[in-house]
């Protein structure tokens, strides 16, 4: 059993079950989400042969670490990490000013298909356990905690489809927002999927602070089908409503995504409806040009065109941010991850 799979309540029973006072459940918890310790011999304050149990009969290094990079400007760190059954997932920091940023995975592989994806392209493998998705930001805590940082967000945008994988998706947020172990707020945690249409209602209904994004990409179902084979059956507007539906159970504004491709969705035509479909919503729209993938021969949008497109939306009383491209070097942009040795 991976140790990060469990939650408090079955390492309480777990413990129980050994024979273990109540409290020794609270000192398991608190070393592994505040102090961060990554083996049994660590938690000095458990006894020798709980120390030694919890050797034998849990695993604490389900994800082992195959490469690390940095980019050339030493902002952003990508980590490739290979599950015990071979499958291979990629995990990006991000450091900023004011804040330090991981995006990571949920499932090895995706099985959306965007075409601008290289997740999408290397097809679907499976579903990430809470645990495999967890440690991705364990990990990462410890890596900012040797640089005397913390880590301030967490976005589950990384490889895979969170809503795709929604169970283990959500109960790893719930794991790490317990304000007596990792405690981060979840307001701190981002979603972004495809469109999911029941799972956003789902989500909504659940009423959670955890911030939602939307890969909206297109004004047309003919494009957007073209890039996003999941647009076949959840249509735009059945993805705006849903969205609608978001905004006003939660009260919540709504993120759209959207990769800037030059000459595709990057015109003055696409920006005036794209402002016109959303300006009934609560919502941010976070643009980017096009990061560049091996399978896919579009182009980013110029930083001319990409202004121009801002200007419009904002005229039309829609924010928007043109989100700077991050690792391009290491090929750990968004829609870059492709769980690859390179």
């Amino acid at each position: 059993m991976y140790i990060y799979d469990l939650d408090f309540q079955e390492i309480k029973v777990r413990l129980s079950s050994w024979g273990e006072s109540e409290y020794r459940a609270d000192q398991l918890w608190r070393g592994l989400y505040q102090n961060l310790f990554s083996q049994p011999d660590e938690f000095t304050n458990l006894p020798a042969a709980t120390r030694n149990r919890l050797d034998m009969e849990m695993d604490w290094l389900s994800l082992g670490v195959i490469r690390e990079l940095t980019s050339s400007d030493r902002k952003t760190t990508k980590t490739l990490f290979s599950l015990n059954d071979g499958n291979l997932i990629e995990t990006v920091l991000m450091r900023y000013d004011r804040r330090n940023t991981v995006c990571i995975s949920t499932q090895a592989g995706c099985a959306m298909g965007c075409v601008f994806c290289a997740t999408g392209q290397m097809g679907y493998k499976r579903n990430l356990t809470r645990g495999e998705i967890v440690y991705q930001v364990i990990y990462t805590a410890r890596q900012l905690l040797r640089e005397n940082k913390k880590l301030s967000n967490v976005v589950l945008m990384g490889m895979g489809e969170p809503f795709h994988n929604y169970e283990n998706s959500l109960s790893a947020i719930d794991t790490l927002n317990d304000p007596d172990g990792f405690n981060m707020g979840a307001r701190r945690f981002t979603i972004s999927t495809v469109g999911i249409v029941p799972m956003i209602k789902r989500f909504a209904d659940e009423k959670r602070q955890v911030n939602l994004a939307i890969s909206l990409h297109a004004v047309d179902d003919g494009a957007r089908t073209r890039m996003m084979p999941v647009n076949k059956r959840w249509s735009i507007t059945e993805v705006l409503d849903a969205c609608r539906y978001y905004t006003d159970k939660t009260g919540r504004r709504i993120s759209f995504e959207w990769a800037l491709i030059e000459g595709v969705n990057d015109t003055t035509e696409v920006a005036a409806r794209l402002a016109e479909m959303l300006k009934v919503l609560l919502c941010h729209v976070n643009a980017i040009p096009l990061n560049p993938t091996s399978g896919f021969s579009g182009s980013p949008a110029s930083a001319e065109r990409a202004t121009l497109f801002k200007s419009i939306l904002e005229n039309a009383g829609i924010t928007c941010t043109i989100r700077a491209r991050r690792g391009i070097d290491i090929h750990a942009g968004c829609g870059q991850l492709a769980g690859t040795v390179i």
